[in-house]
């Protein structure tokens, strides 16, 4: 009982320390740093559906996939809970930012909640700027609460 709390609580832990991994791998390299794999995200200069971009998400699915495999080859056992971790978090994000708000996929296109507007706000307000300095909103799944008033 004991050891299945304390996965369930790795595993969530990971899930919200995603959320602050994100938004400062956001603000400051994807707009530091490696804003060459960024920026086409928001200029949209390109015309295919893979952008530079999503090489982020390839590196945190290879992050994963290595705690899957600590856990796996070298009995590390909070590797599985860290690992699901960030691949939910992931798959989260997808469904968000992915599907959701830029609509890569034609889903989810009537949700109309408090949440799914607030969200939109946010991420509006993020792609106002098309360089790489005067952003906001670097977060995902949880905006400042501004963008939840009208």
């Amino acid at each position: 009982m004991a050891t299945t709390l304390i996965w369930i609580f790795v595993f969530l832990g990971t899930f919200f320390l995603m959320e602050f991994l994100a938004w400062f791998t956001h603000k400051y390299v994807m707009h530091g740093f490696l804003w060459s794999l960024h920026k086409d995200h928001h200029l949209k200069d390109h015309k295919s559906w893979w952008e530079r971009n999503d090489f982020f998400f390839i590196f945190y699915a290879i992050v994963s996939i290595g705690f899957f495999i600590s856990w796996d080859s070298f009995g590390f056992w909070f590797g599985l809970p860290i690992g699901l971790g960030i691949f939910a978090y992931g798959f989260t994000y997808f469904l968000v930012h992915d599907i959701f708000i830029h609509q890569r996929f034609k889903l989810f296109r009537n949700a109309n909640n408090w949440y799914a507007k607030g969200i939109r706000r946010a991420h509006k307000m993020h792609h106002k700027h098309l360089g790489k300095e005067k952003g906001e909103c670097f977060g995902m799944l949880i905006p400042p609460i501004k963008y939840f008033k009208k």
